[in-house]
């Protein structure tokens, strides 16, 4: 796989999608055209994202490089380059891009394929990485970029691109191109900040994603944020309960799990984790109400449940009740 783009083959590219009809194979910017968004400003650029210009094949660590100074992290694209680019695919795959914004400590959300979307981040201060496909003589060409403006009026978008510092694409050229790379585009934010256009299970996912990378300050940030918009999150509760029990705040533990008991009372994790901290923090009679819980509630955690209140009942606490 091969990234980077020149202006040669741009020019390629520019003439193959005036043959293939332009607009007509461009159906995200007709809809924007004939039912423009009420609550998206006509124009926007974010002049001071920062520019990288990338070497031959490195338009992976550049884009990312903007995205994540854009948001306080100073860092390289060379330094990017060891945590992203597979010398073999002479390029950046989507997922190392993803394990890289964690790495550095920031939630990474792909974004829905919609160009609106796309305008809806940058709107709000956002850049935006976008993988396009190039098609050159219908041989794929795959490339980072990242969208930092745009203009209704005038349907195009503004990009840090290559070694373009501000490239000015028409909405349906760009279309073209981010159609054949599958719609794929991704914002960085920081662990206290939800993208502007996040689903709860979307964020839910980046915050999941940013925990199982190790990167637990930033996931517990990623968790309180989480349910700061959206309170009944159970894996927001249930991740941020083992985040304070790993780090023996078990107080702090004991509540994410007791509220994860309440809102989800058909979740044996919920009663588990509860139970077990409770018993580490001696309200044995507590705990073993609720291991008791979680045996009841079965399903695919009953091993873990099970052994769970034999513990419980290991330490003392009196055995339930006979039926």
């Amino acid at each position: 796989m091969r990234l980077g783009i020149s202006a040669r083959l741009l020019a390629g590219i520019l003439f193959l999608a005036l043959t293939l009809g332009g607009c007509a194979i461009a159906p995200q910017t007709r809809l924007l055209e004939t039912n423009r968004p009420t609550d998206l400003p006509v124009r926007i650029e974010l002049t001071e994202v920062p520019f990288f210009p990338q070497e031959e094949y490195q338009c992976g660590p550049a884009a990312l490089a903007t995205a994540l100074n854009s948001v306080g992290v100073a860092i390289s694209p060379d330094t990017l380059t060891d945590q992203v680019y597979l010398p073999a695919r002479k390029g950046s795959l989507q997922i190392e891009m993803l394990a890289a914004t964690r790495r550095n400590g920031l939630a990474a959300y792909v974004l829905a394929p919609q160009l609106a979307d796309v305008l809806r981040e940058v709107a709000t201060g956002t850049p935006v990485v976008v993988l396009q496909n190039m098609l050159v003589s219908w041989a794929p060409l795959w490339h980072y970029a990242v969208v930092v403006g745009y203009d209704l009026d005038k349907s195009k978008l503004i990009l840090r691109s290559g070694t373009n510092a501000r490239q000015v694409l028409p909405f349906w050229y760009f279309e073209h191109t981010w159609q054949f790379g599958g719609h794929w585009a991704m914002v960085t934010v920081r662990p206290d900040r939800i993208p502007a256009t996040a689903t709860e299970i979307g964020y839910t996912s980046a915050a999941n994603a940013l925990d199982a990378s190790g990167q637990k300050t930033a996931a517990a940030t990623a968790y309180s944020t989480l349910l700061a918009r959206w309170p009944n999150s159970l894996v927001g509760q249930l991740g941020l309960g083992n985040i304070y029990y790993a780090a023996g705040k078990l107080a702090e533990a004991e509540f994410a799990f007791r509220n994860a008991t309440e809102n989800h009372p058909d979740s044996a994790p919920a009663f588990n984790n509860l139970a077990q901290t409770l018993a580490d923090r001696g309200k044995l009679p507590a705990a073993l109400q609720a291991a008791q819980s979680a045996v009841s509630l079965g399903g695919p955690f009953l091993s873990a449940s099970k052994d769970t209140l034999e513990g419980i009942l290991s330490r003392g606490a009196a055995p339930p009740l006979s039926r």
